[in-house]
């Protein structure tokens, strides 16, 4: 747990410096005209729309307290990029299912988090990147005892690639992540596959 709560603070550590590093107002320096100086181009590149917004649907699946089950899920990002490259990124997810081999024990996940979120390179059709999120996971299971409600650190760690849909502000995206979490004496690994809509904005 002490492990994984330290990866979490690092990461997030990390995006607020980048996010300092890269503000523009680091780079508000004046011309010799006395006229402010335009920012540096990597800052707000003519190609780059600041803020995306994505909607999604996702598969997960789950191996914790002695139980396999896997939810469809809901999934909400929200990214700020600080340049061309570089973004930080929130992210909701909300998932729903059942606890394979009893149908009649429901399973629902609830992930909030966030961190950095890199694009590898960039043509003018396609955006491949990788992410990590650092936050917290919650389940809650329709029993009690041990498959009651549980909550605790988690992180999710992946890529994908966006398909930029021409003469849109839109593309469609693919994406597949690892999921550590620590529910137990020791993190399990998950993992889930999506896909939906970036709004750019």
């Amino acid at each position: 747990m002490r492990k994984l709560t330290i990866l979490c603070v690092a990461l997030f550590c990390l995006s607020l410096t980048a996010s300092a590093q890269d503000s523009p107002a680091a780079f508000d320096t004046a011309s010799p005209a006395g006229e402010p100086a335009p920012a540096p181009a990597s800052l707000m590149p003519a190609d780059r729309d600041p803020w995306q917004v994505a909607l999604g649907f996702e598969y997960l699946h789950f191996n914790v307290l002695g139980v396999q089950f896997h939810d469809f899920a809901y999934k909400l990002d929200g990214a700020r990029y600080l340049n061309n490259w570089f973004a930080v990124e929130g992210s909701v997810i909300a998932g729903f299912g059942h606890v394979e081999g009893a149908p009649n024990i429901d399973a629902k996940s609830l992930f909030l988090g966030g961190g950095p979120h890199i694009n590898v390179y960039s043509s003018k059709h396609f955006e491949p990147w990788v992410h990590v999120l650092g936050g917290w996971e919650r389940l809650r299971f329709t029993q009690g005892g041990t498959l009651g409600s549980n909550s605790h650190a988690a992180f999710y760690a992946g890529g994908g690639l966006d398909y930029k849909i021409r003469g849109t502000r839109l593309n469609w995206r693919i994406q597949g992540d690892y999921i550590g979490t620590n529910f137990g004496p020791k993190i399990t690994s998950n993992y889930a596959f999506g896909t939906g809509v970036v709004i750019n904005f």
